[in-house]
């Protein structure tokens, strides 16, 4: 397979990031990586139908100035990666896990500290049950934990029925009344692309910090330009709900676990990440004042603060 590397990714350089598609059994997947690669690798997942440049770049570059290799990259079916016909191919979690191993395996790194961001942090977990050899560390921020019936949580809610016995909460009223009048019209323009998107990032910022539109925009903005088809990023969702295997297999985690959670998260209130805490054996929580299921980038410097201690 060709390598393509950035221009602008040297070996004097590593703040700018060397860009290469790999192989993931017949899939490729774009990957970025900064800092030394004699450094320790932190691996960073990203969640549901979003592309790997969305780990915002202040947050990449306090990692490296802390002493990391950070790779990020493209799930299947966002941004650069391949897109697969799920229909004929339908996947799962697990498969998504699969592709993070075989990132690793391209790049060269035997063992990374694995932070995944929401349905990221899925898949971190399963790895870290299933795959602990490949990991040093789990930082699971703004997720739930595996095996939990998100499409069941929200069904529910969205018939207005109460939640099952020990069912973690729903997604807030405010964000379900966003998802189900969330525009998916095909082959909009960037325009009414944002228009449509900005509503839906409102709710997910959350109602306590700040909402600045200026930065969203220019977020969704890249989205769009870089993504092969936005539409089949959709097919996160239906991989999301199967293969992760259950709660309970978080008992077998043996790698030190950070869990990091927003106490405004519109998405998984915060209920799900005590949960996540308390399933694994010597997790830490950390509540996030005010951030709600999206990383500004105001967040940078706390979060980065708290992974580079995580990952020390």
């Amino acid at each position: 397979m060709t390598m393509q590397e950035n221009e602008c990714g040297t070996e004097k350089d590593r703040h700018a990031g060397i860009e290469r598609m790999v192989p993931a059994g017949q899939l490729e997947l774009w990957t970025e990586e900064f800092g030394d690669p004699g450094h320790p690798a932190v691996l960073l997942l990203m969640g549901a139908g979003a592309q790997g440049v969305q780990w915002n770049d202040g947050f990449v570059r306090r990692l490296v100035a802390g002493g990391r290799r950070v790779i990020r990259y493209d799930h299947r079916d966002v941004g650069r990666s391949s897109t697969v016909d799920f229909a004929a191919h339908p996947y799962t979690v697990a498969d998504m896990a699969a592709d993070a191993i075989a990132v690793l395996d391209a790049l060269g790194v035997e063992r990374a500290h694995f932070v995944g961001a929401s349905l990221g942090g899925v898949i971190a977990q399963r790895l870290a049950v299933t795959r602990p050899d490949r990991m040093l560390t789990l930082t699971a921020l703004a997720s739930s934990p595996m095996g939990t019936d998100m499409s069941a949580i929200v069904g529910r809610a969205m018939a207005g029925q109460a939640p099952a016995d020990g069912e973690l909460p729903p997604p807030t009223a405010e964000l379900l009344a966003a998802l189900a009048s969330f525009p998916q019209r095909a082959g909009a323009g960037l325009e009414e692309y944002l228009t449509g998107r900005m509503p839906l990032w409102r709710v997910l910022h959350g109602p306590d910090l700040p909402f600045d539109e200026a930065e969203y925009r220019a977020m969704e903005t890249r989205v769009y330009q870089r993504a092969r088809d936005l539409s089949v990023a959709a097919h996160h969702t239906l991989a999301g709900a199967a293969g992760s295997g259950s709660t309970e297999d978080l008992a077998e985690v043996v790698v030190p676990t950070l869990v990091l959670h927003g106490t405004a998260d519109p998405m998984f209130p915060f209920a799900h990440a005590e949960a996540l805490a308390a399933a694994i054996p010597g997790a830490r929580l950390v509540a996030v004042p005010g951030m709600g299921h999206t990383l500004p980038a105001a967040m940078d410097g706390l979060l980065a603060d708290e992974v580079l201690r995580h990952t020390r």
